[in-house]
């Protein structure tokens, strides 16, 4: 039976080879997937999922004026697709995860976003709040603070190191412009 699972976490838990190594499995067997990313994510080749471990795949775009449902659809009656993954789906749209779930309820395709849960102010992304809540599925895929502890939140950093407390929600960047922390030292890094 297909689900829409949602794999979150922090920076830098991996999430991009988790996706990469799902796309092998499927692959491997002889079926066809989907690779969706999103195209404000500039860090890396346009149109390629990429891990820092060093693999990577290409993908199709996506933002948030893309029809999803009707690019799924489209692409299914070319061939039949076994698996639709999707890259940075913090970024979604809430019209978009409800549609995923329509690929998910009426096409039963599988569909797995893996995204970042929170934004450096600890707010939740609009892909990740609906996907919290329409996903059959959630799965935290972790990682660690500097202290040892489960890393959950994330810093943005300024070209200083210092912790940025305002800005846009949404500002692309790695290592060099975030940090993942457990939640006590985001509140020490914030804090006024």
């Amino acid at each position: 039976m297909a689900k829409l699972y949602f794999y979150y976490s922090a920076m830098n838990a991996g999430k991009s080879t988790v996706l990469l190594q799902s796309a092998h499995n499927y692959q491997e067997r002889g079926m066809r997937v989907l690779l969706l990313t999103a195209s404000i994510d500039d860090r890396f080749e346009t149109g390629q999922i990429a891990s820092r471990i060093g693999i990577s795949a290409e993908a199709s775009l996506f933002d948030s004026n893309t029809d999803i449902i009707t690019l799924i659809k489209d692409e299914n009656q070319l061939k039949a697709l076994s698996c639709i993954l999707i890259d940075e789906a913090q970024f979604l749209t809430k019209e978009q995860v409800y549609d995923l779930s329509e690929v998910v309820d009426k096409l039963r395709i599988p569909v797995l976003a893996f995204g970042i849960r929170t934004d450096f102010q600890g707010e939740l992304f609009e892909g990740s709040k609906a996907l919290l809540a329409w996903s059959d599925k959630l799965i935290e895929l972790k990682t660690v603070c500097h202290c040892g502890s489960k890393a959950t939140m994330v810093i943005r950093l300024n070209a200083q190191g210092t912790p940025v407390k305002e800005g846009a929600q949404v500002e692309i960047g790695g290592n060099d412009r975030y940090l993942s922390v457990c939640r006590k030292h985001f509140k020490e890094a914030v804090r006024d």
